[in-house]
């Protein structure tokens, strides 16, 4: 670990900047809809589907937008291009308590998509690769920990907020934190400087790793399987409690097996961060996959009972923290860190569109087939991204 020091006014810095405003970012903008978007719906007289649907074209926008976030991370630097960001969420969110037509409101959805691509863990993986180089995976697994507490900050205090002031001024709090804390902090605490993108020096005599060119199938394997991966924690995120209370499970037991999950990604990213920080990211992110596979065979076999529930919460989130680490890591691992901002935003592109898609996905095959059929589904999601994975080869 650096000193100390370094975290104050050297390049380490960064991360507990990011640590900060990745909490904010993911708690006022990702984890809000779960509770204020069914209450916008009521009170406009729109369909909760509706609502939701803002939500995922949001998540559409950021992932059009990606590509370009990262080139200009590459270009500009994080401390311009998510100051942006920060700017631009806190006018979506501004945005949002005025929009009282559903024109307006899809309208501000898309200007937060802008600001998630700009603010949530692509731009941030971009912007510590640039300050890094290819010395970036401690720092992106450092600052994953403080984001998996975002959840566990954000939904209590979202909801204490909108008992006191409404959905709206919960919006407008939130945006006063991205003007006077997130852009701040971006624009004048993050470092300036640019790493070498030159690979290690060689180590007990032995020549540093190669790296593979971000194209040609080992890019498009490595697209594919974070991509594919997208449709699991999205499509779970938005369906396995309800899919537990509809198998029997007790309403507040179905609320503590959900508050599993994000001490389970934080656990694992910080086990991973003690233990296995020096070993290559792809056989982390093949072991995490088949954990989860593992624990959809456990429900699979054993049924819907509460401990067989919890017990894939755990491995669920587990499995989630690392494969999170894996988005940045495995590409700077595999492709280097020359251009990682244009890689990680290509990269991004995929995933985030299909984690827009996941949710309605998984809605319609609940409808029309069973809950077990949509379980299937992200079963095959995790296997198919598990397969790809096996099929890259390191360097």
């Amino acid at each position: 670990m650096p000193p100390l020091r370094d975290f104050l006014t050297g390049r380490w810095r960064a991360v507990p900047v990011l640590g900060v405003t990745q909490i904010l970012a993911w708690g006022a903008i990702f984890y809000t809809p779960v509770l204020i978007v069914p209450v916008i719906a009521i009170e406009r007289g729109w369909s909760i589907a509706f609502g939701m649907a803002g939500f995922s074209i949001g998540l559409l926008a950021a992932g059009l937008s990606a590509p370009f976030v990262g080139r200009s991370i590459d270009r500009y630097g994080g401390h311009v291009i998510m100051g942006i960001g920060s700017l631009i969420g806190a006018l979506g969110l501004v945005f949002i308590t005025l929009a009282d037509s559903p024109a307006l409101y899809v309208l501000a959805w898309i200007v937060l998509g802008l600001a998630m691509g700009a603010n949530l863990y692509d731009a941030t993986f971009a912007t510590l690769g640039r300050i890094f180089g290819i010395e970036a995976r401690n720092p992106i697994t450092a600052v994953t920990l403080a984001g998996g507490l975002a959840s566990t900050v954000s939904w209590p205090t979202t909801f204490v907020l909108m008992q006191s002031l409404g959905w709206r001024g919960t919006y407008l709090v939130y945006a006063a934190l991205f003007v006077l804390v997130a852009a701040p902090l971006h624009a004048f605490a993050l470092p300036r400087s640019r790493a070498g993108a030159l690979p290690p020096a060689p180590v007990d005599g032995k020549a540093p790793a190669a790296v593979l060119p971000a194209k040609g199938l080992p890019f498009l394997l490595v697209a594919a399987a974070f991509g594919i991966y997208a449709f699991v924690p999205s499509g779970l995120s938005a369906h396995l409690l309800a899919i537990f209370g509809r198998a029997g499970i007790e309403p507040a037991m179905v609320v503590a097996i959900g508050a599993l999950f994000g001490p389970a990604q934080v656990a694992a990213r910080l086990i991973e961060f003690i233990f296995a920080r020096d070993v290559h990211p792809l056989p982390i992110v093949r072991g995490a996959l088949t954990a989860l596979i593992c624990g959809f065979i456990l429900l699979a076999v054993l049924g819907f009972s509460t401990p067989v529930a919890a017990l894939f919460a755990l491995m669920f989130g587990g499995a989630n923290g690392l494969v999170t680490i894996a988005r940045g890591a495995v590409p700077l691992a595999l492709f280097g860190a020359a251009g990682y901002g244009r890689v990680i935003g290509r990269l991004a592109a995929p995933f985030l569109l299909m984690q827009a898609a996941a949710p309605l996905v998984m809605a319609f095959v609940i409808e029309r087939v069973s809950d077990p059929a949509a379980l299937a589904l992200t079963a095959a999601c995790a296997l198919v991204a598990l397969v790809c994975f096996l099929l890259v080869r390191r360097p």
